[in-house]
Order: structure tokens, then sequence, then C-alpha cells
């Protein structure tokens, strides 16, 4: 301690006393965390890499590639990628841990006020080893790159989906994996030295000046207990991005070290997804504009757009009128030369009347005990007949599937023209997942099926009314379908037809598997004629009764 010369002040004398004094504060810097730490410590920080779809030849899709983990710098390094791609709209592709909270609500605002759509992916770089798949070499000096996503094990944990959630789209498969668990917020102790100095007037003491002078760790402390103003930035934030509150619970439930899983219909459910990619789409695809052609690069394309029938347009609305189309019929369709490589199927198309199942019936007897798979396209009609044909179709042990049946030279609005139906015995034709749909009564046949499978097509259903809800809900129970979840999911709907994402259907049951990369509804029976192949690996056994082509 020393002590300074004197100021004098009118009206009052006062010895100034210099007091140097070391004071030692504990502050906390409370950075918000949403990742265990041991997991965050192995992965580095996040990367931007602008990557090229590598399957095309021109108008190349190209999306951000995201991964590592989240730190207070991410978003700066996110800002700079933004700049650099100007005005155009690049979907972000995910893969990370987790990491900082506040960085993670940076992000996702960055991102929504872009206008950008999310998914979650990782991507491999053209050339680079397996192990590796974002290598140094692979990435141009101007950090683009030429590649491919993937969804099978692709995860986004912890803070993470409250960046993915800023997409204006929001899009992962069945195979990617969304992990939440409780928010750590990390205390740092610091002890920190001043050197203050006081004036003393007339007796009282009197800070004039503090500077720092020294600055040590002291130590490191963390809750999971969120505070008031850490729970307020929470739901504000997933209010904004029109995510569900329930997240909280969910992520408050799992303990930091542990991660839950949100289902895939819980997380459509809760707003954190939009939609479900299928088998054959692909992280950073985009999503399709009105009026996407049926092959364009694109996610979540119109079922009712891509059929092509007549007079149709785009419907986003799903409360929009569905197109009249004519009464179901069916078909025995086969594909292949029924000497090599044939595989047949039942093709039911348009929209379910009261005389539909006698129809189903017929065709089914001319068939004995062959047990060929029921591939459905219609927009639904009479809920008792559909009823009806989904017990003869569950009694039968058949399979059911979604599918558009296309008949050779017909033409693109008539594909099952009469000019190319068989006289007699099967029709050579082809069968196709995409755009294909199965809408509102005919779900309830679709359900029936055993197993009953569903590839990149579309799936509806209704929503009954007072008096037919008995009946409705006692049939899900009879098909080993949720109806308790049905009937929820509905509710928080206001329209009649309520179209279902694929990943939902499988967690109600209603459909109970994914049609493979590759295959096509029905392309999985072969003829009894067939030899012996890879493709036909045994001859069947029953013979195939001539049937004549029905009529419309």
């Amino acid at each position: 301690m020393r002590f300074a010369p004197g100021w004098h002040f009118k009206h009052l004398f006062s010895l100034a006393v210099l007091v140097v004094l070391l004071l030692n504060l504990s502050l906390g810097a409370a950075p918000s965390q949403a990742a265990g730490q041991k997991k965050q410590a192995g992965q580095p920080p996040m990367r931007f890499i602008i990557v090229r779809s590598l399957l095309c030849m021109e108008d190349c899709p190209e999306w951000i590639s995201a991964e590592g983990r989240i730190t207070s710098d991410t978003p700066t390094q996110l800002r700079k990628v933004l700049k650099k791609i100007g005005d155009r709209k690049l979907p972000v592709v995910f893969q990370s841990e987790g990491g900082e909270v506040d960085a993670a609500y940076a992000m996702g605002r960055m991102i929504r006020k872009a206008g950008l759509e999310t998914a979650i992916g990782g991507t491999r770089l053209k050339d680079c080893p397996e192990d590796d798949a974002r290598c140094a070499a692979a990435i141009a000096k101007d950090g683009s790159s030429v590649g491919v996503t993937y969804s099978d094990g692709a995860y986004c944990f912890s803070a993470c989906p409250l960046a993915f959630a800023g997409g204006i789209s929001r899009v992962s498969s069945q195979w990617a994996f969304i992990g939440v668990h409780q928010i750590t917020t990390v205390y740092n102790r610091v002890r920190i030295s001043y050197r203050i100095e006081y004036k003393i007037v007339n007796g009282k003491k009197t800070e004039i000046s503090r500077k720092e002078v020294g600055r040590k760790a002291a130590g490191q402390s963390s809750s999971t207990k969120l505070g008031k103003k850490a729970t307020a930035a929470l739901k504000i934030y997933l209010k904004e991005m029109g995510v569900s509150g329930d997240l909280i619970a969910l992520m408050m439930s799992t303990a930091p070290d542990r991660i839950t899983i949100v289902p895939p219909a819980d997380a459509l459910r809760m707003g954190l997804n939009t939609d479900m990619l299928a088998y054959n789409e692909w992280p950073g695809m985009p999503l399709c504009g009105p009026g996407a052609a049926t092959d364009a690069a694109c996610h979540g394309h119109s079922a009712v757009e891509a059929a092509g029938a007549p007079g149709q347009s785009a419907v986003a609305d799903t409360s929009e009128k569905l197109p009249t189309t004519q009464p179901m019929d069916f078909l025995l369709m086969h594909h292949g030369n029924c000497q090599e490589e044939c595989t047949q199927w039942i093709s039911a198309e348009g929209d379910i009347t009261r005389d539909t199942p006698v129809r189903l019936k017929a065709i089914l007897k001319t068939l004995g005990e062959r047990k060929l798979p029921v591939v459905l396209q219609s927009n639904g009609g009479d809920m008792d007949a559909a009823f009806a044909m989904g017990r003869i179709i569950r009694a039968a042990g058949l399979e059911t599937s979604v599918g558009r049946t296309r008949l050779p030279n017909c033409p693109t609005l008539n594909p099952r023209c009469k000019a190319s139906m068989a006289k007699s015995g099967s029709t050579e034709g082809e069968v196709s997942a995409g755009g294909a749909y199965c809408l509102s009564t005919c779900a309830l046949v679709l359900m029936s099926g055993t197993p009953r499978i569903v590839g990149y097509s579309d799936i509806g259903l209704v929503r009954p009314t007072t008096a037919e809800s008995t009946k409705f809900f006692a049939y899900f129970e009879e098909m080993g379908v949720n109806a308790e979840s049905f009937e929820a999911m509905m509710i928080a709907t206001s329209i009649e037809r309520k179209e279902i994402p694929r990943a939902q259907a499988l967690e109600l049951g209603i459909v109970n598997g994914i049609i493979p990369y590759g295959d096509e509804p029905g392309d999985r029976l072969c003829g009894p004629d067939a030899k012996e192949s890879l493709r036909c690996p045994r001859k069947a056994e029953a013979e195939i009764v001539p049937v004549a082509g029905a009529s419309n």
C-alpha cells in the first residue's frame, strides 16, 4: 500500500490514499453445450464443402455438406459459405455429433433467413478412401468438390437437430438418425486479479480505477438444469422454427451421456422433419417445385401429378378435390419372357366401388392357390367395399403394394389402354412405384397385405365420420394397425384426406416394409414356367389359369 498526494477541494480538505488491492473473483462463463464432451472431443470442428452431384452430366444438384462438431466459430464459417453461394438455394446436409447450443441457434436462424432446406446425411467425395470420405485431396481451393450423399448410418445428434431445424424443408430417411439429450451448461471458473485504486475523502473510500492484471483457470462445473432464461430461449427458438415444444421434454428426459433417437413418426409429428426421403431419394436433393417432371432430381414428387392422368395438375394442398377416374379393374400382368424370367402380379387400378370386391374374388378364383402380389393405384372410394377387399386379401394371404402399371404401346395419358390387353392369359407390361398413389380408402386395402410394402409412392388415409369410427378402428385392429396413433394423428389435421409419409406409415403399421432399391412393386414372384435363375431361384408349382382381360 502506498499513499498518494492530497487534493484540495472547495470547503473540503481530504487525504487521498492510493490503495493497491489484488482481488480474486470467480466468473461463471456458461456456454451451453448439448453433446457428450468425450464424443465431441473426438470429432473435428464442423467444415462446410459445396458439393456437386457425381451422378449426372448437366444441371447437377449441389448441396452444402456440413460435417463435424458445432463450435462458437461455426456460424462465422457458415456465413462465409452463404456469402459465397449468393442467391443460390443449396440444401445443407448435416452429419454432426452436436456442439454448442448458442451456435446451433445462430446457424438455424441464418439458414432460415436464407431460405435453405436441410437434410441429414453423410457426403462421400470422389476418389476418397473409405475411412476418409471427405479427404482433403478431393476438395478444390475454392472449397468445392464432387461427390455423393448417403443416408445409411448418417446422424444428427445433440445440438445438431437445432441447426437442422432451421431448414424451410427438413428431411431425413428411415436409415438416418436424429438424436437428442439434455442441454449441459458448462461453467468455467476463472480467478481474476485486479489492481484497484481508491481515494479516501472525509474518511470514505471511493474506487477511482480498476485494471485486470492476471487471470487463471480455477476449475469447471456443469449442470443439466435449464434456467429460466435458457428454457425461454429454447422455447422461443423452437416456436420460431415451427417445431413443437414436445421436443424439450424428450431432450430433458435423456441424460447427457446418452442419446435418445427420435422415431421418424415423432420427428414428423413434432415438425422436426417436414417429410421423409423415399428409398430412392438422397440427402441434398432439393424439394420438387410445382410442375416438376417425374424424373427430376428432387424429393417430394406429387403423386397425382406423376400419375399423368388427363386434366390433372400438381396438388400442393391435400384438401383439393381428387381427380375422377373409372371404377377399379383387375389385370393379371407379367413382365419379361415367361419361358425365362417372368414376374407376375395383379394390377388393381381405379376407384373402389360397391362391386369391386366381387371383381377381386373373380380374378382370385381363376388363380386357384397361386398367390400373386396385388399392386394398387387408387384414389379410394367406398369404405365398406374397401373393408371387404382387405378381408379377402388377408384371408388369401396375399402381398400388397402401391404401383403404376403400364402396358406396351399405350399412350402416356392412358397407360392401361384396352388395345394392349391380352384377350386371354396374362398381359405383358411394366410396373413402377415412382409417382404411384394409394389414397383415402385404398390405404385400407393396402394394410391388409401379408406383407404390405411401399416404394416411392404416396399413401393417404381418410378421417372417418363419427358414425363410421367404430367399424373403422375395429378394422384397424383386425389388420394389426395402430388405431390409437392414427386417431391422434388425424386429430391434428382438419382435412378429410391425410397424406402419410412412408416412415409414419411404417410406424403405424399401414405398411410393414420398404421395396428394396432396384426392385419394383410385384417384381417378386416368378411365373410357373420360368427357368431357375438368380432372379427366379425356384419354379412355382401352381399353374396360372388364363383369364380374360377385365373391362372398365
